[in-house]
């Protein structure tokens, strides 16, 4: 039953009493007519089967589940009357956002207005923003930088630092100034055939194999000396 009716509940309750049947069953509809009355009386107007059902199951009437079932269809058809005679609920308040009220604090109509359109523009924002959080997705490569892949037939993958990626633009500086000739010839130090360096009386200060040794962290091609 939809709306509101003029069919008043005492007449339908009535109705359903006059099919007879168990004297139990005859209490409960009159229990049941008289808390839906009290509901109306009360300025309710939900009259949902589940919201009665709990207070018939408050009131030990009967199980609000019971509601639902065949033997119930009389139960159901008071509740109807009732919710019919009472008529739809009011609707809710529309739910007004925190920062609606906020600008409604607001006295000048000139800021307010100004205030409304930047809150707007936010909330435009923030959607896009969501959507794109929603169809985005992040690849984080955690490999360390200047790491190559490497990987054979059969095996895992796996990452392969070279040194010289490993340094940062001062330290690759430092080692290439260490090793070059005229850095060298200003500290009266030379490079030896085989990588030595030596100082002006001959004497070894770094070992065979310095030179080409720093050359080969730094990358570089090894010159030939004459």
């Amino acid at each position: 039953m939809k709306g509101m009716t003029n069919i008043h509940p005492d007449a339908v309750l009535t109705s359903l009493l006059d099919k007879g049947g168990r004297s139990n069953r005859r209490a409960n509809l009159a229990k049941m007519h008289e808390l839906c009355r009290r509901q109306y009386e009360a300025g309710s107007r939900d009259f949902s089967l589940p919201a009665i059902g709990r207070l018939a199951e408050a009131e030990g009437i009967l199980k609000g589940r019971a509601l639902y079932n065949a033997p119930s269809a009389d139960y159901r058809t008071l509740i109807e009357t009732w919710a019919a005679y009472a008529g739809p609920a009011a609707p809710k308040p529309p739910k007004t956002l925190a920062s609606h009220d906020y600008l409604m604090r607001i006295d000048d109509p000139a800021i307010r207005s100004i205030m409304q359109a930047i809150v707007t523009e936010r909330d435009k924002l923030k959607a896009q923003l969501n959507v794109l959080k929603a169809n985005t997705q992040v690849t984080v490569d955690r490999r360390p930088l200047g790491a190559t892949v490497s990987s054979a037939p059969g095996t895992q993958s796996v990452a392969v630092v070279a040194l010289s990626a490993q340094l940062t633009s001062s330290e690759r500086e430092a080692l290439q100034k260490a090793v070059s000739a005229s850095y060298l010839e200003e500290r009266g130090l030379k490079e030896g055939s085989h990588g030595e360096i030596v100082n002006e009386r001959g004497r070894t200060v770094f070992e065979v194999g310095f030179a080409r040794a720093v050359r080969k962290v730094l990358g570089d091609v090894i010159p030939k000396l004459p």
